[in-house]
């Protein structure tokens, strides 16, 4: 007979109470993302110090190049989070948000190009070299005031955020939903793909945009400013997270959830749903724009492949690996697919797209909440049961709401 040492019992009970109590923690509403939040800042000073800091023959030396690389998943998180806004919170599956995304790398892109001046190939001191190269005379209308940082930052933001309005605007208002959105919204972002490849368009057409020398009168090849991109990258993320969850948990977020899974009946009840989808589609859009401005001059390059449709199908992937409808799920998915594109991209190029196809379909099959779902029932908590005691306090809270006001 085998006699177990009581203290190891004694070990083991703690040590799994411990676990459970940790779990139990982040499925009450906002640990995660308090965690998750205190894990970016922590982990994004750590590479920043490492970085400045630290000798280049140190082992706890972090290149420039994991500085660029985590920056540019940063943005990559902060896109798959409003995708999961839209998606995980209002039932809207959004295959465009790609198009947000880059609109607001164009925006910014535009910017960084008026910084070159006559430092480019030709010399040109008012026009950028593909449009030398393409014997452009003047400057186009729409580039006037971008070598002013505002106004170019105000512009990648009105522009995505007036194309969300208008198309949500439409949509909702004929109330179409399901797949016909999803396909509407991939239609959108192939057309402007098709659009931007043109030259007449003023935009570097296939080229795109590049060879970017500063931005704010900071080298962009230089280690300090890379450091700081990273750290401005992680606090907007931060400001996304705290925004996007304070909105979800309050009175509108529920409504928001209500309309997700009763349109009809919150119809019924009053509520203009059409209003809280345009909002959030515009919020969200918003979201995916900055992403797309951070992204541009730490990658230093634009270009109409960002517009592809099988970029914001991807996006869809990241967040239904990490969970939709838990914000902090959505970006923990994005952070590990994309680190596991780069070492398999490297490992197998030609083979990503189909690992990338099998992983969606395991995790459709067999991780249908994702992560988080996975995090919950290891918590002894199923995310049915936990979602089902969620829609019940929301419908009883929504209902005495509305009796008070009548």
């Amino acid at each position: 007979m085998i006699r177990v040492n009581p203290a190891l019992n004694t070990v083991v009970k703690n040590v799994w109470s411990t676990v459970g109590s940790v779990l139990s923690n982040l499925r009450q509403p906002g640990k995660g993302s308090s965690m998750l939040v205190g894990v970016l800042l922590v982990t994004t000073l750590a590479m920043s110090a490492a970085n400045l800091l630290l000798p280049v023959d140190s082992p706890l030396y972090v290149s420039t190049y994991t500085i660029t690389l985590m920056g540019k998943y940063l943005c990559f998180a902060m896109l798959a989070m409003a995708v999961d806004i839209i998606w995980g919170y209002c039932g809207i599956l959004s295959l465009g948000h790609g198009a947000f995304f880059a609109l607001g790398g164009y925006g910014m892109g535009m910017y960084l190009m008026r910084q070159i001046g006559d430092r480019g190939v030709y010399g040109n001191p008012d026009l950028p070299d593909f449009m030398v190269f393409l014997n452009w005379q003047e400057l186009p209308w729409y580039w006037s005031g971008m070598d002013q940082f505002w106004f170019a930052v105000l512009m990648a933001l009105a522009v995505p955020g007036l194309l969300a309005f208008v198309f949500g605007w439409l949509a909702f208002r004929s109330r179409v939903t399901g797949v016909y959105l999803s396909i509407m919204t991939q239609a959108l972002t192939y057309a402007l793909m098709l659009a931007f490849f043109r030259n007449e368009m003023g935009f570097g057409g296939n080229n795109g945009l590049t060879d970017f020398k500063d931005i704010l009168g900071f080298d962009l090849q230089s280690d300090a400013t890379r450091v700081g991109l990273l750290l401005v990258t992680t606090l907007l993320l931060v400001i996304a997270i705290l925004t996007s969850r304070a909105i979800v948990q309050s009175r509108l977020g529920r409504v928001i959830v209500a309309v997700r899974d009763a349109e009809a009946r919150s119809r019924f009840l009053g509520y203009r749903t059409e209003h809280y989808k345009v909002w959030l589609f515009v919020y969200s859009a918003l979201i995916a724009a900055v992403a797309g401005m951070l992204y541009v001059p730490q990658v230093g390059i634009i270009n109409p492949g960002e517009f592809s449709p099988l970029n914001s199908i991807e996006v869809v992937v990241w967040v239904a690996v990490g969970g939709r409808g838990t914000l902090y799920g959505a970006i923990v998915g994005a952070l590990l697919v994309n680190y596991a594109k780069t070492r398999f991209t490297a490992i197998m190029p030609d083979g990503w797209l189909f690992a990338l196809g099998a992983l969606f379909v395991i995790v459709t099959v067999y991780l249908p909440q994702g992560l988080a779902g996975l995090l919950q029932r290891f918590s002894g908590d199923k995310p049915e049961q936990a979602a089902g005691r969620e829609l019940d306090s929301d419908a009883s809270n929504g209902v005495s709401g509305r009796e008070a006001n009548a």
